[in-house]
């Protein structure tokens, strides 16, 4: 039979704010950028944010609004990453939503024991194994912050360890402009040069800018240099409602919005078409009772993201994360949320998924908890084929009311495409006692143990990764020699 008319729905999808309230706070972002201005913390950026059209009183600069048109209309609405492979890995537009871990933890909830401590490299090493091995993690950061390496050039560390353990897409952060130069010549080694990075880009920086309306400098250098190379970039101001913006979500958000459209016209200003994601979290009020950067907080959830969709930008998301110490029930509650709400909101590229308590602690079981949760999400979610093969109407009539369709030729096609969870206990209780009363945290801890034991990727050839060694080593050096 041939359909005319059909109609389809993808996947399910959820607005926090619709095209009215989005345009508002656009207007009102408008306004900032005029009247009040950003501080701008670099010399050469504001040198091309002037040179582009805009006013400066010191480094206060106001933009006005047909810099922020002409930019909008020249950045690309994706971001393509690809595996080490040069296969394509995340297609960030759309509604397309892709998960991946966080970075720079200062602790680890130890698997092994369930204890607190202080992480160092293996951990790294660890934490991309397990991230490369889940099927519904999509992209790979370092999880915590190796406290075996010097400090200053830890992120380093990360990257070799990262390169050499994963093939999926990479998100690094640095602290310093020094080291995003670093990831991206580790990258370039393993590539197999400058333009194939280019070409097939399978790492991306996470630049972390003061707010939305102070600019650091690192922030400046890191965007200029990578939109120089046309490589992409996460530029992501956040603002703390209540602290360094309006406690009001509608005010907060539109400040921070004025430093996502300044990074935006300074990258399409550096050069046309470099493609730059934007925030989708944050853009509410901070927690004023505790004065915790919390991650999981209700008023902010979908209000960047929609920001993101209203522009039709690429959106690096967060969720599977808590604030809970403890892989308890406000864990299981904040890390489900957060993974649903990123999802059904829209946003592309989703970290920090296995983040505990605000960001200082990480997790590997949680990882592995949020694995499933995410399998269990998309599969919730997606959209539903509606056609003759799953109608079946002709298998219906066959059987009859009171036939088995156990043994069909239909069911022995199909059975295993709905979601089966590996972690979620759904068998008998008669079973579950058989098995040993293992509880989900108890499970995924033994999962994290299968696959450190197991699981591995095919090691870079000896030569590259003897040229990502020689940077780290000229890092140190340098480091050494101050």
């Amino acid at each position: 039979m041939i359909s005319t008319h059909d109609l389809s729905m993808n996947s399910a999808h959820y607005a926090r704010m619709g095209e009215g309230e989005c345009k508002k706070i656009h207007m009102a972002t408008l306004e900032i950028l005029e009247r009040t201005g950003v501080d701008v913390h670099d010399e050469t950026a504001r040198n091309i944010l002037i040179k582009g059209g805009a006013t400066a009183d010191g480094i206060r600069l106001r933009i006005p609004e047909h810099m922020v048109a002409s930019a909008l209309s020249t950045v690309p609405e994706r971001i393509t990453l690809y595996d080490r492979n040069k296969k394509v890995a995340l297609r960030a537009w759309g509604h397309n939503t892709y998960y991946g871990g966080g970075s720079d933890c200062l602790n680890i909830l130890d698997h092994k024991t369930g204890k607190r401590r202080e992480p160092v490299l293996q951990d790294v090493v660890n934490a991309t194994r397990v991230m490369d091995a889940l099927p519904e993690i999509d992209f790979v950061m370092s999880l915590v912050l190796p406290r075996d390496v010097h400090q200053s050039i830890y992120d380093r560390f990360q990257m070799e360890v990262m390169l050499n353990n994963t093939t999926k897409p990479i998100v690094f952060v640095s602290p310093d402009f020094k080291g995003c130069k670093a990831a991206v010549e580790m990258c370039e080694a393993v590539a197999g040069g400058v333009e194939e990075f280019k070409r097939y880009p399978f790492a991306t920086c996470y630049i972390n800018v003061t707010s939305g309306m102070v600019i650091n400098e690192e922030a400046l250098q890191k965007s200029i240099y990578l939109a120089q190379k046309g490589l992409p970039q996460l530029w992501i101001p956040l603002n703390a409602g209540g602290v360094n913006s309006p406690a009001t979500t509608a005010g907060c958000m539109a400040s921070m919005n004025a430093g996502i459209m300044l990074g935006i016209v300074l990258s399409q200003l550096v050069k046309k078409g470099a493609p730059i994601a934007v925030p989708g979290w944050n853009g509410g009020p901070y927690n004023l009772q505790t004065m915790v950067g919390n991650y999981v907080l209700a008023d902010e959830q979908g209000v960047a993201t929609s920001m993101g969709r209203y522009y039709n930008l690429p959106v690096f998301g967060l969720g599977g994360s808590t604030d809970s110490k403890a892989l308890d029930q406000q864990c299981a509650i904040e890390m489900t949320i957060s993974l649903m709400t990123a999802l059904l909101h829209g946003a592309n590229i989703v970290h920090d998924v296995g983040f505990m308590d605000a960001g200082l602690q990480g997790s590997l079981q949680l990882q592995v908890m949020a694995n499933d949760t995410i399998g269990f999400l998309r599969a919730a979610t997606k959209g539903v084929k509606v056609d003759d093969e799953t109608l079946a109407l002709d298998v219906i009539d066959e059987q009859g009311p009171t036939g088995s369709y156990l043994s069909h030729p239909h069911t022995l096609k199909h059975y295993k495409e709905p979601f089966y969870s590996k972690l979620f206990d759904k068998g008998s209780y008669a079973l579950w006692e058989k098995k040993g009363k293992l509880t989900m945290e108890q499970k995924a801890a033994d999962i994290v143990d299968d696959i450190l034991k197991n699981h591995s990727v095919d090691p870079l050839p000896q030569d590259v990764q003897a040229k990502i060694k020689a940077i780290v080593r000229q890092e140190q050096n340098w480091i050494n020699s101050k």
